[in-house]
């Protein structure tokens, strides 16, 4: 269902197709409320907005078969909303009280690396810890229709060439006789014909029709598939305040009015995951009206040595940020150990790194992510955006460090993927902002050796943000 289309209902009904709709009330706000009735031809405006919605999927367990999920809304991409920014908070936007973004029966679209690799369908939402998240089921990815082979494309041509020869039929009934002579006539017809040779098969014959043809069996209707047809409902109503119009409609994307009923009563699916735990795993969900190309955000090296030395250098870079490079040592102590074998870098934990290409031939924009070792508190987390320049040097855009005792002044930024936010075949960096009571999400756009920080979700942001 598209997104240009308005279903005027406080929530959405049971009989929306789920396939490639995102937000299915999001034009409450920008068109006035109009009674549905059997009969009533409503239009789609032209410059109705379409919207695009942004989300987190966290899970525990395996992929595709998770023990326990939930979907947290992050961002609505709204043109209609150039006067605050396109992008909207997506926990609160048109929040009735549940937010748009996690409406019964929205359809997200899983990501990894920009590749779709699963579906979220959301049957329920409720708050953990004062925010909106979402609850549903984890579904692959619709198997492609197989392509027909040469025999059955052959075979269809033919068929279609065959179906347009014009072969005229006359109907036998039962009170005409079964002679084949030329003679034969039936009863009161007074009219008589010779059948048609059994060797011309080609020879066109009358079809007479049939005495019990009927108007209503044999009108445009049955010829044309496109004539409105009005239905009256005949179910009988569940209570007096339950009202449909045209239940029984055979157009999936008509809108339709409904009051009285949520059609998100009853929790379809109960909350599993509760706070943050170590295991949980994060990917980036996308539901959007409109069917638009893959765009993978991974970027291939020319030569695959360029990226090993790219990481070693921003490694580097990591290590004296979380002041794991060993201070400067005088003269005589660099000269005794010269001959001795060059010691080990420190380790990084839970070292991340990847490369992406944000537009195409835009180049490559890396991130890398670590922290020490030992106890939580003391340990300390670095975030680096970069690019390698002309020169192939690293050039810093962005470092974010932090340790585990200051979380909630400083917070950690955990690195979700790349993603699409403004469908503008440009992608952004998604982070999580990680503190030690509270969490938010940000968006970040490199362009021109910078990056730029666009969106994040709450009234206001907490923590300072480091560009050391």
């Amino acid at each position: 269902m598209s997104l240009r289309e308005v279903v005027f209902m406080w929530e959405m009904p049971e009989r929306v197709a789920p396939t490639k709709i995102i937000l299915v009330l999001a034009l409450l706000a920008v068109l006035p409320l109009r009674a549905q009735y059997p009969g009533q031809v409503s239009t789609v405006n032209k410059d109705t907005p379409e919207l695009r919605a942004i989300a987190v999927l966290e899970w525990t367990g395996e992929a595709g078969h998770p023990k326990a999920s939930r979907l947290v809304p992050v961002a609505v991409f709204d043109q209609s909303q150039l006067e605050d920014g396109p992008l909207q908070d997506g926990s609160i936007y048109l929040a009735r009280p549940v937010p748009l973004a996690l409406a019964g029966e929205v359809e997200y679209v899983l990501q990894q690396n920009g590749q779709p690799f699963g579906i979220f369908d959301v049957k329920n939402s409720g708050r953990e810890q004062g925010s909106w998240v979402g609850y549903g089921a984890w579904k692959p990815l619709p198997a492609p229709k197989p392509k027909p082979s040469m025999t059955e494309v052959a075979q269809n041509r033919i068929d279609d060439e065959e179906s347009d020869r014009p072969v005229l039929h006359r109907k036998h009934h039962d009170d005409e006789g079964g002679t084949t002579g030329s003679g034969g006539n039936s009863g009161s017809d007074s009219s008589t014909s010779a059948p048609a040779p059994a060797s011309d098969p080609d020879r066109p014959t009358l079809h007479r029709k049939d005495s019990t043809d009927t108007p209503e069996s044999t009108g445009a209707q049955a010829d044309d598939p496109d004539r409105p047809v009005l239905k009256k409902s005949r179910k009988k109503p569940e209570d007096a305040g339950h009202v449909d119009s045209l239940p029984d409609v055979t157009d999936p994307n008509r809108p339709r009015l409904k009051r009285g009923k949520s059609s998100d009563s009853g929790l379809e699916i109960l909350p599993t995951l509760m706070g943050i735990p170590p295991e949980m795993q994060q990917t980036v969900a996308v539901s959007d009206a409109r069917n638009r190309p893959d765009h993978p955000w991974k970027f291939i090296w020319a030569n695959p040595d360029d990226e090993v030395e790219m990481k070693t250098a921003l490694e580097a870079i990591a290590r004296d940020a979380l002041g794991l490079t060993p201070p400067n040592q005088t003269k005589a102590r660099k000269k005794a150990m010269q001959a001795a074998p060059a010691p080990l870098p420190a380790p990084l934990m839970d070292e991340r790194f990847q490369v992406f290409e944000l537009a195409y031939g835009s180049g490559a924009t890396l991130v890398l992510s670590a922290h020490t070792d030992g106890p939580f508190a003391q340990q300390r987390f670095v975030t680096l955006i970069a690019q390698p320049d002309l020169y192939g040097h690293i050039l810093v855009l962005l470092k974010s460090v932090t340790d585990g005792a200051h979380l909630d002044e400083r917070p950690r930024m955990r690195l979700i993927d790349a993603v699409d936010a403004l469908a503008d075949n440009r992608g952004e960096l998604l982070f999580e902002l990680r503190g030690a009571t509270q969490r938010q999400f940000v968006l970040y756009r490199v362009l021109r050796g910078q990056a730029e920080k666009m969106f994040v979700t709450g009234a206001e942001e907490f923590g300072i943000e480091s560009r050391e």
